[in-house]
């Protein structure tokens, strides 16, 4: 009986330490729709390229290994991923044109001459790529210098 008892206290023990630990964890992600706790490039970012959009959402990812990233959606539907210095990761339009200049001209090019008429809607910025994807459910990889690489479809 003695030897239930301690396992019954060890089980509890564990599940308190695991909710203490989740909860914990919880803590490190902050919502804000204040443009202000962004990086001044993020701020500037947004200004140049979404001028007129109004910030829905803000969330302030803390990582307990890696630095603090930022993903903003903006009212329109828009999200735009940020590294710890404010330089954007990812931008998704949804159905709406990224801003031109947001993709590389080569890029642009690229599209508009293969692209069957579809137009950019979303890009992520790779450490040895580009990620575009198409209004019509292409995505296309480029190097960063622009080349193109290859296509896939979206899943």
């Amino acid at each position: 009986i003695k030897t239930i008892n301690n396992m019954k206290k060890l089980i509890l023990f564990l599940l308190f330490v695991l909710t203490a630990g989740g909860a914990a964890y919880a803590i490190f992600d902050q919502y804000t729709i204040s443009r202000d706790k962004l990086p001044q490039e993020a701020q500037e970012m947004l200004k140049e390229y979404f001028p007129k959009a109004k910030v829905g959402m803000i969330k302030v990812d803390k990582h307990l290994l890696k630095k603090t990233d930022y993903d903003v959606r903006l009212v329109n539907g828009t999200t735009i991923e940020f590294s710890n210095a404010g330089k954007w990761t990812s931008v998704d339009c949804k159905t709406r044109e990224v801003p031109e200049g947001l993709v590389p001209k080569t890029i642009r090019n690229y599209v508009k001459k293969n692209g069957n008429g579809a137009k950019i809607v979303s890009i992520v910025k790779k450490t040895t790529s580009f990620e575009v994807g198409l209004s019509d459910g292409v995505v296309m990889i480029f190097s960063r210098l622009g080349q193109f690489k290859s296509v896939k479809l979206e899943e």
